[in-house]
């Protein structure tokens, strides 16, 4: 024996319950074509204004008392960036030849520039006045994060965000975009003097900031002449490396050399440490100028050789 159920569904009732249904389905199809990227776009822009806010109050480093660049003749110690504020907003699909069409779909994935390096250099100038007014000429195109002076005095001329141009061309390792992965320092010094007790005491200071900030790894605090050994002599065989990398910043060579092996091979090594080698004699007297300052020359003596060996062990 069989049994069927019936449902008493009057076709007024039946066309009511398709239409409701057709209609919710118009809705939800809606709302997922309209803007199914709403989601990520709102955290764009929400990251986008946290960024903002933290670029344009960044202010300079507190390091010492004598931070002052009214004292230089300077109108404003505003930051700069306050006026370029526009240049972060979402930007339009970039249009592509042939009729190759673009969208924006915002991610949710980005940061800020991390500075990976930073390249120290000397002024080559007179007084940290001129050098101030070097880097406020746009005539002459070159810049640098911060410019500390003989006396100990230290100016932040760019947000640490920002690319300056200080390392031209400069290459280190695989890396031929310095500016965009650096922070430059500029010491106030022409060449053939020696770095005063105050100037190096702050920048000590200096690096022991920026090296916590942006967790820059030791070996990647180095000198103009490093990254363009054919072009760079500073800062000069003055420059007291041995006593930076006694406090952590930069590498420095065993107090005990160990004898190279006899296959060692020079430019390879001098290559993985991350000199441009193109020039060798360039490259090796830019080793020198850093770790054996007292002969800052091209002789590949067993000195020489030992010390590469002992900076290539460190890499």
């Amino acid at each position: 024996m069989t049994h069927s159920l019936k449902l008493n569904i009057t076709p007024t009732q039946s066309i009511t319950k398709y239409l409701g249904i057709l209609f919710l389905g118009l809705v939800v199809a809606s709302c997922g074509s309209t803007k199914p990227y709403q989601a990520s776009e709102k955290s764009y822009k929400e990251q986008l204004e946290a960024y903002k806010m933290q670029i344009s109050s960044m202010k300079a480093a507190e390091l010492s008392s004598q931070n002052n660049l009214n004292m230089y003749g300077t109108a404003d110690s505003a930051d700069p960036l306050t006026l370029y504020r526009d240049s972060l907003a979402i930007k339009k699909p970039v249009p592509l030849p042939y009729g190759i069409k673009t969208e924006w779909i915002s991610t949710v994935n980005f940061n800020l520039r991390k500075p990976n390096y930073i390249i120290l250099h000397h002024t080559a100038q007179d007084s940290l006045a001129q050098t101030i007014k070097t880097f406020t000429n746009k005539n002459l195109q070159v810049s640098s994060h911060y410019v500390i002076g003989d006396d100990g005095t230290v100016v932040q001329m760019l947000n640490d965000y920002l690319r300056a141009w200080h390392a031209g061309s400069g290459t280190w390792g695989r890396d031929t975009d310095i500016n965009s992965a650096s922070i430059g320092i500029e010491l106030d010094n022409n060449g053939f003097e020696p770095f005063s007790l105050a100037q190096i005491n702050s920048l000590l200071a200096l690096l022991t900031k920026l090296k916590k900030d942006y967790n820059i790894p030791t070996q990647n605090i180095i000198g103009h002449s490093d990254i363009a050994p054919s072009r760079k002599q500073d800062p000069s065989n003055l420059f007291p490396w041995k006593a930076l990398a006694a406090n952590g910043f930069g590498l420095w060579q065993d107090e005990f050399l160990t004898e190279a092996p006899f296959d060692f091979q020079i430019e390879p090594a001098l290559r993985i440490i991350g000199y441009n080698t193109k020039n060798l004699s360039a490259a090796i007297i830019a080793f020198k100028r850093h770790y054996i300052p007292e002969a800052v020359d091209n002789v590949l003596d067993r000195k020489t050789i030992n010390t590469i060996y002992s900076i290539y062990k460190k890499q």
